[in-house]
């Protein structure tokens, strides 16, 4: 790993004292944990008639050992908000069993002021509808994780990578201090990442296309927001390395944060469930 790519990880490290994850009953074996994931687009999964398109989540499993199972609940065009009042959240809370991780990236649609159905206020709505699922996961044995959400590509004229989500990333700091939640601060992190590879470099993460280079954008692509591969490889290598970072990951459950990770990896199913 790099020097600037080790800087970079280490920004995750910048949240709260480590919250330890249980691992059962001494001299008995731990069983399988898994980890859940309630967010937006950026982390969801996506099917063949997206592709390139990959969300975070897909790829979270490359960096996880087998006894850490991914289950992504996270969905397209998701709020804090929207997640919970279409029942996701009691449907995922459904299957947390103790010991279980449950992490939580929104910010990206509750900014939307002008959708009722999504927006939400930092330092009120926002952080009153994550309590929500920080109390459900701890009802279930659970541990929850509040993750920033995972910055967007925007530079400046003098080529310095810049935040854009506002005060949301602030108000789930502060939400996480309160609460004594384990954070990981993707935004940071990834805010670090696109300015170390800077304005040109940074495409290849994003779904950047020239016109005909993918048959499901003909036309082309130029989006900030959403990943090909190797931007959701290396987003949730950040992730990883923040949940072992935080200590409700051990170390002997998070591989690879050191490896390059092949881009043909990633597959699109085919079946929408």
């Amino acid at each position: 790993m790099s020097l600037s790519r080790r800087r970079t990880v280490a920004a995750l490290a910048a949240g709260l004292p480590l919250a330890h994850a249980s691992a059962g009953t001494a001299g008995a074996r731990p069983r399988a944990r898994t980890v859940w994931i309630a967010g937006d687009s950026t982390a969801a999964r996506k099917y063949a008639d997206a592709a390139p398109e990959t969300g975070w989540g897909m790829a979270l499993p490359f960096f996880l050992g087998p006894r850490l199972a991914v289950a992504n609940h996270a969905v397209d065009g998701r709020s804090s908000k929207s997640f919970v009042d279409e029942g996701r959240l009691d449907a995922l809370l459904a299957g947390v069993r103790p010991h279980d991780l449950v992490l939580m990236q929104f910010g990206h649609n509750d900014q939307k002021a002008a959708d009722p159905a999504r927006y939400t206020e930092p330092w009120t709505t926002y952080r009153d509808h994550l309590h929500r699922y920080v109390t459900g996961a701890r009802a279930r044995g659970a541990t929850p994780v509040l993750l920033t959400p995972v910055e967007r590509r925007r530079f400046d004229a003098g080529g310095h990578a810049v935040p854009t989500h506002g005060e949301y990333p602030a108000a789930m700091r502060a939400l996480a201090a309160e609460e004594g939640v384990p954070l990981v601060d993707v935004q940071a992190a990834s805010l670090a990442e696109w300015q170390r590879l800077g304005p040109e470099p940074s495409k290849a993460y994003f779904l950047w296309l020239a016109p005909g280079e993918s048959p499901h954008h003909p036309d082309g692509e130029q989006d900030n927001t959403h990943f090909r591969p190797r931007g959701a490889i290396e987003v949730a290598r950040l992730v990883a390395a923040g949940l072992r970072e935080r200590g409700v990951a051990a170390a002997r459950d998070v591989r690879r944060l050191e490896e390059p990770v092949p881009a043909a990896w990633i597959t699109w199913p085919t079946d929408k469930e």
